[in-house]
């Protein structure tokens, strides 16, 4: 929202600066974003005289002119203008200006092989006026003697740019601005004496709303001015308009983009000789056409709030009015509108067609409802002043009332949820100069909410405002105790972080994205879980909520890959969705790695990433996180997206409560089908929610690690044992049968074949021994190696293969 410090005094009497202004809007909410001087960029247009023209040698059209810009400078500038003369007083503008209505920046330039210094300018392109025919003629007795001075008159002004929040649409007008400084301290807000319109003349031109359902349009309010004579603005509205970077256009239109920007109303002028046999507001049909001021046509879906007669449509509703029924300079007639859109029917309709305009602006936060004869009343009277005319009694037609909301508010929660102790005395000022009125019932005020402050609408909202107005900087700091008697995160929150740090360390990078996903890759890892669109997605892109963290994952690694980025670890840690309802979703930390190992290493050789890396991966992370590597349990049930016969699904104990993770390489379909390119892609999935609570958390007790000091000894055995057998209880069976000198186990070698039944196979294992306590006989070792051979036997059904 831009304003100026003159504009804001029409509504505001103060006698603080400007300076004081912009501290005072920023300390009530109404962020100040940029300061603009209003005549730093007119100040290189310059008064300047044709000293002599010449036909263009190369060009029909073109004159070449000789201008002179003061103190004897003379400057050559190439001008099409029928009217550039020997002897013409004009405007200049030199090399590095910027032409307001384009907004070129001139450069030196060859136009036709000869260079030209700037241009002389036209009404139009400095946005005085629509008249773009030839260049100012400027009066030889007034500007004669200011030959090389600036064409605008320097002023003090500035243009200040404010950030609303979409919560304000109050403060979208100058007068709602004003109204907030006031109840701050920052001077008085004026009263003007408002013109009411008195007519006796009936207005002729009839208005409808249709009931309909989902209307759009509660509230239309219009009144018809006969005999009107539209023409350039006065001074005083053109510079008002121009100082907040708005274009002057004609009288009529002029005053209604005043009257919006003033107090927030906006209002469509309709040349009412167009308009066929009265207007009727409706929702629209499917299929239906209209072209807009922006010179766009623009095709209709069912459901949107439009303006139409007996023709078709005039416009959308608060969005843009049509080109059949504009207002022209020869326009006699117009009718008026003001009336009150459903912010929601606003947004929608604006989405769909891509349409952004001030009024839609200001329709969708929410116009004061109230407010519709009040902006009647100030734009008709003021076309009647500048172009004449005859207005009409106001005609308003409604289809809904509209209420005051009503709040009962405590003023002792005030300070209870501030911590300040304000005066009751001055909490009802600040409230009264707000706007609300209030009556004392026992403890409570019973607060009336004006009809302009849409955003308030409990007791939280009024504490916030009395806060506001009165100064946040009010508001003493407290510096936090020192003492921490409880942890900042509890144990889930650890685990979180821990998880993502844990990764991270293994050398991959973590992405951060969406929660939503394109349905095609969710498709591909979702399994049995209910796909859940997005109702109103960001983009048609990404329109449902993910069912697995890998479907944003490998969007990424395959847009990585696609760069060129061979060998790539990616990760995240966030949620998946399993319902639409709150609740239905679980923390999930994902991983994806492509690529080679030791690419290009001097010292190795390189190879694929495989199951191995993954597995490793996961199964380091859970045990740095404080599970029992002993413990953890993998079977082969994994999901379909995972290879069949490279992949794992991972418990932390035998009973198999809850799925910790799978780990394994994608399937090479899924790579198919979205055209992955790599030599490799390997993953893992942690469910962080069917961790258990560690007692151990995050290594928080360290282990006391020992070191033996008398000599390991190791053997080789190799079992024929059930070709379904899992490795993985071997190497535990094995561990157990004497864990005091059995240190470690390997397996070195997996062989199914010729020598082997075909329902066997044969596993190979390296087992060190080592006591901690004294060094090993060979008669210890040989009691050992038969207690292993006899419990695998025993166990197992394994045979020792000779």
């Amino acid at each position: 929202m831009k304003i100026s410090f003159d504009w804001l005094k029409d509504h505001l009497k103060t006698a603080s600066n400007e300076k004081k202004l912009l501290d005072q809007l920023t300390n009530i909410g109404l962020e100040v974003e940029s300061v603009e001087s209003l005549s730093a960029e007119n100040e290189l247009f310059k008064v300047a005289k044709i000293i002599k023209a010449e036909k263009h040698p190369n060009a029909d059209r073109l004159k070449v002119c000789d201008v002179s810009i003061g103190n004897g400078d003379i400057k050559k500038v190439v001008c099409g203008a029928v009217n550039a003369k020997e002897g013409l007083i004009t405007v200049y503008a030199p090399p590095g200006a910027t032409i307001p209505k384009t907004q070129i920046n001139l450069e030196v330039a060859k136009i036709r092989g000869v260079t030209s210094y700037g241009m002389l300018c036209s009404e139009y392109e400095l946005n005085l006026s629509d008249e773009s025919d030839g260049i100012i003629e400027l009066s030889k007795s007034q500007y004669q003697k200011k030959i090389g001075k600036c064409y605008f008159k320097k002023t003090n002004l500035n243009c200040i740019d404010l950030s609303i929040t979409p919560n304000r649409p109050d403060c979208l007008g100058v007068r709602g601005i004003a109204r907030d400084l006031a109840a701050s301290g920052f001077g008085k807000l004026k009263y003007p004496n408002e013109k009411e319109v008195k007519s006796k003349i009936k207005q002729t031109l009839s208005v409808k709303i249709a009931k309909e359902k989902n209307q759009g349009c509660y509230t239309f309010g219009s009144c018809l001015i006969t005999n009107v004579k539209n023409t350039e603005s006065p001074k005083w509205l053109k510079d008002k308009l121009i100082s907040v970077g708005q274009k002057p256009i004609s009288a009529i239109v002029d005053v209604t983009n005043y009257v919006m920007l003033d107090i927030n109303r906006p209002l469509h002028a309709y040349d009412a000789d167009k308009i066929e046999k009265g207007i009727i507001v409706r929702n629209s049909k499917s299929g239906e056409e209209f072209k807009a001021l922006d010179n766009k046509t623009y095709k209709l879906e069912n459901g949107m709030c439009v303006i139409s007669d007996n023709q078709g449509v005039l416009g959308l509703g608060g969005i843009i009015g049509g080109i059949r029924s504009s207002t022209e300079i020869n326009t006699k007639n117009i009718l008026l509108e003001s009336a009150y859109f459903e912010p929601v029917s606003i947004r929608k309709t604006s989405k769909k067609l891509n349409l952004e305009t001030d009024a839609k602006f200001r329709f969708e936060r929410g116009i004061d409802p109230n407010s519709i004869e009040s902006g009647l009343n100030r734009a008709s009277t003021l076309i009647k002043e500048i172009c004449g005319g005859e207005i009409s009694k106001i005609d308003v037609q409604k289809i809904k009332n509209f209420k005051n909301r009503t709040i009962n508010f405590d003023p002792d929660l005030f300070e209870k949820v501030t911590g300040l102790k304000i005066h009751s005395k001055k909490m009802f000022q600040i409230l009264g100069d707000l706007g609300f009125k209030y009556k004392k019932k026992k403890k409570y005020l019973e607060l009336k909410v004006p009809s302009w402050r849409p955003d308030i609408n409990q007791q939280i909202d009024i504490i916030e405002e009395i806060a506001r107005i009165n100064g946040y900087d009010q508001i003493k700091t407290i510096s936090p105790k020192k003492e921490r008697y409880k942890p900042t995160l509890n144990k889930i929150q650890k685990l979180f972080h821990f998880l993502q740090r844990a990764v991270a360390t293994k050398g991959y990078f973590e992405a951060i994205t969406w929660s939503f996903t394109d349905q095609k890759y969710n498709n591909l890892f979702k399994q049995n879980k209910k796909e859940i669109k997005i109702i109103n997605p960001i983009s048609s892109e990404i329109g449902v909520l993910r069912n697995s963290i890998f479907s944003n994952l490998i969007f990424y690694i395959r847009k990585n890959l696609n760069r060129d980025i061979k060998d790539l670890s990616l990760f995240e840690i966030g949620p998946i969705f399993n319902g639409s309802n709150p609740g239905e979703q679980e923390t999930v930390v994902g991983g994806l790695r492509a690529g080679k190992i030791s690419r290009l290493s001097w010292i190795e050789d390189d190879r694929n990433v495989d199951i191995f890396d993954v597995k490793k991966d996961i199964i380091q992370t859970l045990v740095e996180a404080g599970y029992n590597r002993s413990k953890i349990y993998i079977d082969d049930n994994t999901p379909s997206y995972y290879h069949p016969g490279k992949s794992g699904r991972i418990f932390l104990n035998k009973h198999k409560d809850k799925v910790a993770g799978y780990f394994g390489e994608i399937h090479p379909n899924i790579l198919k089908k979205i055209e992955i390119k790599t030599e490799a892609l390997v993953g893992f999935e942690i469910f962080v929610d069917n961790l258990k609570k560690t007692k151990k958390l995050f290594r928080d007790q360290k282990k006391n690690y020992q070191v033996s000091d008398f000599q390991k000894s190791e053997r080789d055995f190799a079992f024929i044992i059930d070709k379904n057998f899992k490795s993985q209880e071997l190497i535990q069976i094995i561990s157990n049968v004497n864990p005091n000198i059995i240190s470690n186990v390997d397996i070195f070698d997996v062989y199914e074949g010729e020598n082997i039944p075909n329902d066997k196979k044969s596993i190979a294992v390296n087992i060190s021994i080592q006591s901690l306590d004294k060094p090993l006989k060979d008669e210890d070792l040989e009691k050992i190696n038969k207690l292993i051979i006899d419990t695998v036997e025993k166990e197992t059904g394994a045979k020792i293969r000779s």
